[in-house]
């Protein structure tokens, strides 16, 4: 029996076939099973290939998608967490700091400089015994902030401070003994409580150098002077001039700085 199309494609005749379909009728419903399965399945197949095909790809896209979105993600968490720790460590940095700060002793104030030193060429005599008289200054040395007044007596300073005044004195005898006398500061035509000093010069032609110094809180364009007071005219405060060998003696040296305390 010749094949058809269908036992070709199964290698099986109509008699084969009836081995196992009871009738003509199933034989003749297989064969066109097989003639619509030929008719159909290549295009259903290719159908369903491309259905497959675009599902995969869409899939494989999804994946892709979900897979960046996760490195995207990834990337910002880290990148995030990396910028949260930069700032928890400059955090403590700056704890660290201030802890630091509070253990260190605060910068040293900026003190802005003020000195002078004064002398005067001059023998100074006193005119009346037991009375206050003004010590005067005739040349400037060297000056910054602190100067001579008006009148000579007062020495004027700038900047508020305390300063340090230095004073030596050359005192001489011009007749007689045992001449008392005192030296104090006044401030602001104040006398300085506690600042006076007392000396006594026992022998006729005799000198005595007397050196103190004294630390006056002071305002801007306060004056200080030296004072002094003799119980016999014939003390003196005197100066000597130079020779070849030495300098000359002023009758008073004054010297003020401001390096105790300053202010920026």
């Amino acid at each position: 029996m010749a094949l058809t199309p269908y036992s070709r494609r199964l290698n099986l005749t109509r008699d084969q076939f009836a081995t196992f379909l009871k009738d003509h009728e199933q034989i003749r419903q297989f064969e066109l099973l097989f003639t619509t399965v030929d008719s159909t399945t290549p295009n259903e197949i290719e159908v369903t290939t491309i259905l497959a095909g675009n599902a995969e790809q869409k899939a494989v896209q999804a994946i892709d998608m979900v897979e960046d979105l996760s490195q995207e993600t990834s990337v910002g968490i880290a990148s995030a967490e990396n910028k949260a720790n930069q700032a928890l460590a400059l955090l403590a940095q700056l704890a660290s700091a201030v802890d630091g700060l509070q253990m260190v002793p605060p910068p040293r104030e900026f003190k802005r400089a003020r000195y002078g030193q004064f002398f005067d060429t001059t023998t100074q005599v006193a005119t009346v015994i037991n009375t206050a008289t003004t010590v005067t200054f005739n040349t400037t040395d060297i000056s910054n902030g602190i100067f001579i007044g008006s009148p000579t007596s007062r020495i004027v300073v700038d900047t508020e401070g305390i300063y340090n005044f230095q004073v030596s004195i050359q005192f001489d005898s011009t007749g007689g003994s045992n001449h008392d006398v005192w030296v104090w500061f006044r401030k602001n035509g104040t006398n300085i409580p506690n600042s006076a000093m007392y000396l006594n010069i026992q022998n006729n032609q005799s000198e005595l150098l007397q050196a103190f110094n004294l630390l006056v809180s002071m305002k801007a364009l306060d004056y200080l002077e030296v004072m002094w007071e003799v119980g016999n005219l014939n003390a003196q405060m005197a100066a000597f001039a130079a020779s070849g060998v030495h300098p000359a003696v002023p009758s008073i040296i004054l010297t003020a700085t401001n390096n105790v305390q300053g202010v920026q």
